[in-house]
């Protein structure tokens, strides 16, 4: 063996067009159709090969290429608005700025283990990558001060071949990152800038590479350096794979390595978002900080808490990172001492009792001051998860709360369908989306043109579905036969239904094949025939999943589904893109409420294309009956066997009695009207609100600006507010097992009218606390005819409960109650007054502790209720 050493030799960028190179190195291409398009004229057959890389298309292209567009000025003008756009968008004000300007230079940091922004920068692997992807685009846009952090993979995911029995193969390109538009950071003096962690025995060094994401900078972490072993270099060689030991480490130079990095750029964020549990490591590192620095281990906990934002996108207990404590120990004991903790203490922060394992998710909810799930639905599902861990917390007031996620408009709208809104929307529709009265002017798009785009896309989807299946087949070897059929695979003028996305078994990619009878006389109708197209990718360890693949692609073999349904390979953000903008039903069949949110319906949507869907995740929030089609019921199944039944003869039955018709019928010029009443409405209702603009605003107003404010707080003079709600967390735990209600008495409750006030008294004792450290308040809310069903099933669950009527209460609301005196016993007399609304009313009376440093009312997780009165 010998060894080489590579150097790449570019065309130069002649001086006119001289700025292509920044454009190419700033993601902010891949929402501008325009900016793509200065480098499409070039060569559109290379921009096409390199899979719509600027920077490696820049090497790639012929110096005499580059020299005729130079000379060319109608490309010349078009280069002259792009940049003068760019530069326009890099500089002027932000919303950010406007409403938070003292928050200005306080940083945001979001660590993601994938960030799904192009298809040009693969590593990504489905929703969580492409959120995370969107969230950056969206903070750019509104001018947060963001900063991404996250792994960079060699091999990225895995690219995905499907062989001729049907078979997922999975294959690991090596990915060239200086032919990608990425860029490595470097010391002053030019060299590369590299940062250490500590793994059992040895040090791994983490090469830092910049994203440039609009105004929004990503840096991901690479362990592919010489300075470490080949183990080790392995250990950022491919997104979620490997054995635990892998993940682990993965974790650990994403969390600690993360943190480590950002102080060595000299970025000190005040807010600190945790997208999924995979990251929470970096709690650790911020506390071993602190602790360095002299500040008491507890003290350090909350001051890393104050500023601490976990979301979780997870509603499957098994799909959180779990680590046995042997595992913890290998990888953290040499931490302990520099913690201030026992092993004991440090197993404590991500312990799960009832498992018997280190949950990742448990470190990231117990050390943030804020968690949220990603729909209202999963808000409601993670509640219900982790209630166990809140003992005597009605469910509804742990303290996990949603924000819905949405997409990032510019990167998935068709630049056709743009084009089209810019002739018919407002001027300034890109910059108002989140306003519903921008979308109402939908209404004014002629028919005949929206329909006429539609069909555009359509066919452009169709020929792109074509050549990925020729390219299988053509791999595969298979008979030229099989190869040309594929040319009649497809029709565009019939009902085109897609599925494409994760092929995970909750997701249910099978659900129409319970009935392949039912399934056949939908593809083969002889006036109103259905056709489908499958695409996604199955974890490389998942069987279960690739056996779906299996079974789908031996359907497509089938007579008479040939033809009719499809099953496309390598599902990546270009596929997805042609998708979801060209197809006119996007089918949507999770096993309810197993869905934390998903966005690509909201992506199709977006483009016009109609969504139905089982009512889960975001669905639920933006189904209002005339906006897209519903699946099944919006309840629970004791059994899986059960649900899927139900939901295939209601996706059957709206099949073939609502959608079928609706979209055949057309009128005397061939327009589908009453079908693109509904694309119309569709577009109305779901782009103002299911979008990351808002999302992102959100998190703005409820978490971040909070957070920042709350960590600058607890943090000033070594952390001194920190030091006191430790301690008065301290002193809260050890007296709260002396706090009790002795007694409630309420006046009279018959005949009461809307709006009279009820008064209330309790006796409480609370031991050596004092009245300004507790909150007494009455707890009331509707009364319910029982617990529902969910509950029952639940250990652990907590549910009001009214003695006299079996009731239980929710919609819970709260009124204080004040201190009338002391009794000679000690203990303290509360009076309130409850002022009654409209209906059968529940109440009761409850302790709970009570702080301005508190972020929510059961930061710490103790109550003591009244007794029956």
């Amino acid at each position: 063996m010998y060894f080489i050493r590579t150097v790449t030799v570019a065309p130069r960028l002649p001086e006119k067009i001289s700025r292509l190179d920044e454009l190419a190195r700033n993601l902010w291409f891949s929402w501008n159709p325009r900016a793509q398009e200065l480098f499409r004229r070039i060569n559109s057959s290379l921009w096409e090969e390199v899979k719509h890389n600027p920077v490696c298309f820049l090497l790639n292209v012929s110096q005499e290429q580059l020299e005729k567009v130079a000379k060319s000025e109608s490309y010349l003008l078009l280069y002259s608005q792009v940049m003068e756009e760019l530069d326009r968008y890099l500089s002027a004000p932000t919303w950010f700025s406007h409403h938070y300007p003292g928050h200005d230079h306080h940083v945001i940091a979001y660590f993601s283990a994938e960030f799904g922004i192009h298809e040009s920068h693969p590593t990504y692997s489905g929703g969580l990558g492409l959120l995370a992807g969107d969230h950056c685009k969206s903070a750019s846009d509104l001018g947060l001060p963001f900063v991404g952090v996250g792994l960079l993979y060699k091999s990225g995911y895995f690219t995905q071949r499907i062989n001729r029995e049907g078979w997922q193969e999975a294959h690991y390109p090596r990915l060239n990152f200086y032919q990608m538009p990425i860029t490595p950071v470097t010391n002053p003096d030019g060299s590369p800038l590299y940062v250490p962690v500590e793994l059992p025995g040895r040090t791994v060094y983490l090469k830092i590479w910049r994203v440039r994401v609009g105004r929004v900078q990503v840096y991901l972490l690479d362990a592919d350096v010489t300075a470490n072993n080949m183990a080790d270099r392995a250990l950022t060689g491919q997104l979620y794979g490997g054995d635990r030991e892998t993940r682990i480490c993965q974790e650990i130079l994403l969390g600690i390595g993360g943190v480590r990095v950002l102080r060595a750029l000299g970025i000190h964020p005040l807010a600190w978002h945790i997208n999924e549990g995979h990251a929470a490591f970096l709690l650790v590192e911020r506390i071993r900080e602190l602790v360095q620095a002299g500040v008491p281990v507890k003290a350090a906990v909350e001051a890393v808490r104050a500023g601490t934002l976990f979301t979780t996108h997870t509603p499957v207990p098994a799909g959180h990172d779990v680590f046995s404590a042997e595992m913890i120990d290998k990888y953290f004991s040499h931490l302990y001492n520099q913690l201030g903790m026992t092993r004991e203490d440090f197993l404590a922060l991500g312990w799960d009792e009832e498992q018997k394992v280190f949950n990742m998710t448990l470190l990231a909810l117990r050390l943030s001051s804020y968690c949220n799930g990603v729909s209202r639905l999963h808000g409601q599902v993670t509640r219900r998860m982790f209630r166990r861990f809140y003992p005597g917390i009605p469910m509804e007031e742990i303290p996990i709360s949603s924000i819905t996620n949405g997409v990032h408009i510019n990167s998935w709208l068709a630049p056709e369908l743009q084009e089209l809104f810019d002739r018919y929307l407002e001027d300034g529709w890109r910059q108002n989306c989140c306003h519903r009265q921008t979308w109402e002017r939908v209404s004014a798009i002629p028919s005949e043109e929206l329909w006429e785009v539609h069909c555009r896309l359509k066919a452009k989807m169709v020929r792109i579905a074509r050549d990925n299946l020729r390219g299988q087949r053509l791999r595969n070897q298979e008979p030229a036969l099989r190869v040309r059929e594929v040319e009649q695979y497809l029709d565009p003028g019939i009902l085109t239904i897609g599925f494409a996305r994760r092929f995970a078994t909750y997701k249910r990619a099978n659900l129409l094949l319970r009935d392949k009878e039912r399934l056949a006389r939908l593809v083969t109708h002889p006036q109103h025939p259905v056709q489908f197209i499958f695409a996604g990718k199955a974890h490389p360890a998942d069987r279960l999943g690739q056996e779906l693949i299996k079974q789908i692609y031996e359907l497509t073999n089938q007579e008479p589904f040939k033809g009719r349904v499809v099953l496309l390979e390598d599902y990546d953000i270009a596929l997805a893109r042609s998708l979801l903008q060209g197809v006119d039903v996007w089918l949507n069949t999770p096993r309810r409420p197993l869905e934390a949110s998903g966005t690509s319906g909201q992506k199709a949507a977006l483009n016009g294309v109609i969504h139905c869907s089982i009512l889960d995740g975001w669905w639920p929030e933006a189904y209002d009956g005339e906006n897209g089609f519903a699946v099944g019921e919006a309840r629970e199944y004791h059994d899986d066997e059960t649900q899927d039944r139900d939901d295939a003869h209601s996706l059957f039955a709206l099949l073939e009695e609502t959608i079928i018709p609706m979209y055949y019928d057309r009128d005397q010029k061939g327009i589908p009207r009453a079908w693109i009443e509904l694309m119309k409405r569709s577009l109305q209702t779901i782009p103002p609100f299911f979008n990351t603009e808002r999302m992102v605003k959100e998190y703005c107003q409820q978490y971040y600006v909070p957070a920042m404010e709350r960590n600058l707080h607890l943090s000033r003079n070594g952390c001194e507010r920190a030091r006191h709600l430790a301690s008065f967390k301290e002193r809260l735990r050890e007296n709260w097992s002396l706090v009790h209600i002795e007694s409630v008495k309420a006046g009279e409750t018959r005949a009461l009218g809307v709006g009279e006030p009820l008064p209330v008294e309790a006796v409480v004792w609370l031991g050596p606390l004092t009245p300004e450290e507790v909150m007494v308040e009455i707890v009331y809310g509707r009364v319910d005819d029982k617990c529902p069903e969910s509950f029952e099933h639940m250990p652990g669950a907590f549910c009001l409960i009214d003695s006299h009527s079996n009731g239980q209460l929710s919609n819970i609301n709260r009124t204080p109650m004040t201190v009338a005196e002391q009794t000679s016993t000690g203990a303290y007399l509360y009076r309130g007054n409850l002022i009654l609304p409209q209906g059968t009313i529940g109440f009761t009376v409850r302790v709970r502790p009570a702080s301005d440093g508190f972020a929510h009312i059961f930061e710490l997780p103790l109550v003591a209720w009244a007794p029956q009165f």
